[in-house]
C-alpha cells in the first residue's frame, strides 16, 4: 500500500475509534441539546412530508385510517363480500383529510423543539427510544389538534357519507358499538391523524438512535453516536 494511503487509512481508523468511544458525558450540555433538536426537527420534517404526500395515510398500513371498533370489523366483512364500495369511499375521504391536515403540525412541532430545555434534552437522550417523540406529543398534541380539526372538518363536510356516519355513530355509541369519542367523524379522524403523526416521528427517532449516520447534521450524528 502506498505510504500516503497507509497513513490516510490509519488516520480514518483512529478517528472512527475516537468517535465511537465518545460518551454522552463527554459532550457539553449545549451540544447535546442542540444535537437532539437537530434530529427532532429532521424527524418532524420527514414525518410531515411522508404523511402529507398523496397516499401518505391510505397506502401505509401502519397509519391508514379505517372505521372504528365494531364498525371497522363489519366494514371489512362487507368489503370481502363485495359490498364495501361506499365504505371504501368514506375511508378514502378520511385518509385524504388526514393528509391535508398534517402540514399544519410542522411549525408547532419546530416551536416545541426550540423551547426544549437542556434538562429536558438530558432526560430524553438517556430515556427510551421514543422519549423525544413522547415529550413532543405531551407538549404539543393539544395545540396541533386545534389546527387539525377545522381542516379535517372542511374535508369531511364535502362527503355526504360523513354526515351519515355522524348520525349513525351517534346512535350506535349508545349501544356500545362505537366508543363515544369516535362518534364524530372529524374528531375521530383528527385523533387518528395525530396518532399517525407521532407514530411516524417515533419511527424516525428510533432509526436515528439505532443508526446515528441517518442524522442530517454532524452534531446530531455526534450526539446519537455517543448514546
Amino acid at each position: 500500500m502506498p505510504r500516503l494511503k497507509l497513513f490516510a487509512a490509519l488516520f480514518t481508523a483512529v478517528l472512527s475509534t475516537s468517535v465511537s468511544a465518545l460518551s454522552l458525558s463527554d459532550l457539553t450540555q449545549q451540544d447535546a441539546s442542540a444535537g437532539l433538536k437537530d434530529a427532532l426537527t429532521q424527524g418532524a420534517e420527514v414525518a410531515v412530508k411522508e404523511l402529507s404526500a398523496p397516499g401518505g395515510f391510505s397506502n401505509n398500513p401502519d397509519v391508514r385510517i379505517e372505521l372504528p371498533g365494531n364498525l371497522g370489523k363489519a366494514s371489512r366483512t362487507m368489503k370481502m363480500m363485495g359490498m364495501g364500495g361506499q365504505i371504501t369511499q368514506l375511508e378514502d375521504s378520511m385518509n385524504k383529510a388526514a393528509e391535508a391536515a398534517v402540514p399544519q403540525a410542522q411549525s408547532l412541532l419546530v416551536d416545541a423543539i426550540s423551547k426544549m430545555s437542556v434538562q429536558d434534552a438530558k432526560s430524553i437522550l438517556t430515556g427510551p427510544a421514543d422519549s423525544a417523540t413522547r415529550y413532543l406529543e405531551t407538549s404539543s398534541r393539544d395545540q396541533i389538534r386545534a389546527l387539525f380539526l377545522p381542516v379535517v372538518k372542511n374535508a369531511t363536510d364535502q362527503v355526504g357519507l360523513a354526515q351519515q356516519y355522524n348520525t349513525f355513530a351517534s346512535q350506535a355509541s349508545s349501544f356500545g358499538v362505537v366508543d363515544a369519542k369516535d362518534a364524530n367523524i372529524e374528531g375521530y379522524v383528527t385523533e387518528r391523524t395525530l396518532d399517525g403523526l407521532f407514530e411516524m416521528m417515533a419511527e424516525q427517532e428510533a432509526d436515528i438512535r439505532s443508526n446515528p449516520t441517518e442524522a442530517a447534521t454532524s452534531l446530531a450524528k455526534k450526539v446519537f453516536g455517543s448514546l
